[in-house]
């Protein structure tokens, strides 16, 4: 994986394509721990070049838009980042303050597009001017995700309608061919207002003529996306438009082939063809490299690759027992467990002396590394001893930030409604039904730590996939108990949790801005790293505060790593046995409901 191995298909590309474009559609910033080094450990002074623009730079991008995690360490972070670029960012709906009349009355936190004056060779050899329009659009979602760094200093527009007001603009201009760098995914036809998925709206927009997405980390064309409306596969056509979804952490590069023709004076696109190029290969839990690494890539990172591998080998505490997420979608969760429990310490300490010391306090938190899309491999494993930072990293792989909600014991009900919505409904009776809906991120199965409780799978899911309300009359959660006695519904509790979730991310019922009591300057990652360094030895044993509710003569299947297989005995509150080998690298295990 990664941008060096991605840049030998890069060169690859070039080599075969006489005429051609780089561009990125942003989330290049957070992701990883160097990511992470450079915006929390080593910091930024005005004349540094960040080591990812470092290498765009070498690269030669064209342009770029921002994804939705240019924006978690904050404005100023990021405008240090961008000023190091060589090539421009776009971004067509995120403003410097209110929004404008309409969108081209918005005064824009970057240029909403720009116009590239190429030469376009021809199959004679023969040149010719071509003007390229580039323009970018990120989530308005931002404003939820990352409220504590962007409010009162920004606003979000709708993407599809900065894309309608803009785009004729961009023709106007000269444009020959207009070119979306989309940071959203597909989404579906049906349009609303600020869509988080609006890809398909976008490419429908009169004028576009291809469109880069992204930001769902899936990759277009291929079977993920078989039978979507509005999609066609074999073509790698989005909504009619040529277009590509080159996967995440650098596992593909799109590529998108015009056939161009003169048009009077201009150019127009008669033919293309899409694809989303790997960079590796599986074979069952084997993954290969298809192309090398390219060295000067490394290079140009090299000492910031280092620093970072530095300061993540830091010790700082030991770990009496294994921490592993390999039934964390099945069965309460050590993994998970560690951060309830930091957060929870984190949370009674900054209340203690407020308005809010006497209520409650309830934790959330959900696994972040669960295999799905990352593969057989991507889970928490830490073998006891001792704990660096690279471990705590994995147990907690974003920089989010602690922030507590009020709610009432009926708020706390819906909120694990919602994550519920993993499972699909089983019917009583069933052999091996398939648990879980792989479409549901496990970053959203938040359990909650501090009361007890059982999920009903032969009832539907009450939400959707957007949170919204699709069996009202559902009810997953039983003997929901607080202290020993049925959840009090009126009765006032605080939730600790991220930014994300508190800000309203997930699309949980009723859990908002206007929801947040505190907001704590820690990142999550931090307080977790201060909690095992003040115990020195931690032993967060999974508690089996939640369970499935019994269903007599009942079996289903989920798949997990196969490494799962040394800790199964470990599992406490659910029957789970092995079951051969599942797709992809993946163990298919069984439990008896």
């Amino acid at each position: 994986m990664g941008l060096a191995r991605a840049a030998s298909l890069i060169d690859t590309i070039r080599a075969e394509a006489g005429n051609s474009i780089l561009v990125d559609n942003g989330d290049f910033l957070q992701g990883n721990p160097l990511g992470d080094y450079v915006a929390l450990q080593k910091g930024m002074k005005d004349e540094d070049v960040h080591p990812i623009i470092a290498a765009m730079n070498l690269l030669g991008y064209d342009c770029s838009t921002l994804g939705n995690h240019e924006f978690n360490y904050g404005l100023d972070f990021m405008f240090k980042v961008l000023n190091g670029a060589d090539f421009p960012f776009v971004c067509a709906n995120v403003t410097k303050g209110a929004l404008g009349a309409d969108p081209t009355k918005d005064a824009l936190l970057l240029k909403p597009y720009v116009i590239l004056d190429r030469k376009l060779k021809d199959g004679a050899g023969e040149e010719h001017p071509i003007r390229i329009g580039l323009i970018g659009f990120v989530p308005p979602q931002i404003m939820n995700w990352d409220v504590k760094h962007l409010e009162g200093q920004v606003r979000a527009r709708d993407m599809v309608a900065a894309a309608r007001a803009w785009v004729p603009q961009i023709r106007e201009e000269g444009a020959d061919i207009v070119i979306a760098l989309s940071h959203s995914g597909m989404g579906d036809l049906k349009e609303a207002e600020n869509l988080e998925n609006a890809s398909l709206l976008i490419a429908g927009v009169e004028g576009v003529d291809a469109i880069v997405t992204g930001h769902s980390h899936l990759d277009f064309p291929g079977p993920k996306f078989a039978n979507m409306e509005g999609l066609d596969v074999k073509k790698g056509l989005i909504n009619g438009k040529p277009g590509v979804m080159a996967g995440f952490w650098g596992s593909h590069l799109g590529l998108i082939d015009l056939l161009v023709e003169r048009d009077g004076s201009g150019w127009r696109v008669i033919s293309s063809t899409s694809e989303a190029r790997p960079i590796s290969r599986r074979d069952g839990r084997r993954i290969t490299a298809i192309v090398e690494s390219r060295a000067d890539v490394e290079t140009t990172v090299r000492a910031d690759h280092e620093a970072t591998l530095a300061y993540v080998r830091t010790p700082v505490g030991e770990t009496s027992v294994p921490l592993y997420s390999y039934f964390a979608l099945v069965a309460d969760d050590p993994s998970v467990q560690i951060v309830n429990q930091a957060q929870s310490w984190y949370i009674a300490d900054m209340l203690r002396t407020t308005e809010y010391a006497s209520l409650p306090i309830l934790s959330a938190a959900a696994p972040f590394k669960a295999g799905g899309r990352g593969g057989p491999d991507y889970y928490t494993d830490v073998a006891p001893g001792p704990l660096a930072i690279k471990n705590v990293a994995d147990l907690y792989l974003y920089p989010n930030t602690v922030q507590a909600v009020r709610i009432n014991g009926a708020q706390v009900r819906e909120w694990l409604e919602r994550a519920a919505g993993i499972f699909h409904q089983i019917e009583p009776g069933a052999k091996d039904a398939v648990l879980i809906d792989k479409s549901f991120p496990s970053y959203n199965f938040d359990v909650i730590d501090g009361v007890t409780y059982q999920i009903d799978l032969s009832q539907p899911s009450k939400y959707g996939e957007e949170g919204e309300v699709v069996n009202a009359s559902a009810n997953r959660i039983k003997k929901l108990y607080f202290a020993g006695k049925p959840i009090d519904e009126k009765a006032e509790f605080i939730v600790v949790t991220n930014n994300y979730r508190a800000g309203g991310g997930g699309n949980f019922p009723e859990i908002g801005a206007g929801k947040v009591i505190f907001e704590a300057p820690d990142t999550n990652r931090d307080v977790l790293v201060r909690y095992i360094q003040e115990r020195k030895t931690i032993d967060p044993s999974a508690d089996g505060n939640w369970t499935f509710v019994p269903m007599p003569n009942t079996t289903v299947t989920f798949e997990t790593g196969p490494a799962a297989a040394k800790f199964l005995a470990d599992v406490r509150g659910v029957k789970i046995e092995e079951a051969g080998e599942g797709e992809n690298g993946f163990s298919m295990y069984r439990i008896l409901l």
